[in-house]
């Protein structure tokens, strides 16, 4: 999968972090050294994806938010159970990919593999507001892979 939107969270100095108010049990991966993998449940049903993005001890992370399938379509239609929207959303990311709590406090490369590619052609990233929280919505931290128009 090619990650085209992705949201940041900054521990400590964001409200709408899991870390905000310190390490918990739950949020003890987002305190781990970079390429820490947090997990969480969202709404009780839905496994989401963080990377850990900061020196160990600092909490900021970066949410997989949603991606473009570019190989491993049949497997993702089977987890998913459904041939369209198989990553346009954190939930749909971790089960297209099968993460799941269990791969929450791993390292990147224990199961979960980053790889820096170049961005296709005429693409560009573009900042915005995150979106789906209630907190520090001003903030332009999701960042979303835009196909340049014509």
């Amino acid at each position: 999968m090619r990650l085209n939107e992705v949201e940041a969270y900054d521990g400590a100095n964001d409200p709408a972090s899991h870390a905000y108010r310190g390490r918990t049990e739950r949020t003890a991966p987002m305190f781990g050294p970079p390429g820490t993998v947090y997990v969480y449940r969202s709404y009780g049903i839905h496994w989401c994806a963080n990377i850990v993005v900061a020196p160990k001890g600092q909490a900021a992370a970066v949410l997989l938010r949603g991606g473009d399938l570019v190989a491993g379509r049949e497997i993702a239609e089977l987890r998913r159970g459904r041939t369209n929207d198989l990553t346009n959303g954190p939930g749909k990311v971790c089960e297209a990919l099968a993460i799941t709590g269990d791969d929450s406090g791993t390292l990147l490369g224990e199961g979960i593999l980053l790889e820096p590619r170049p961005s296709p052609a005429g693409t560009w990233v573009r900042s915005s507001p995150r979106i789906g929280i209630s907190k520090a919505t001003d903030r332009p931290w999701r960042f979303t892979l835009e196909q340049a128009s014509a």
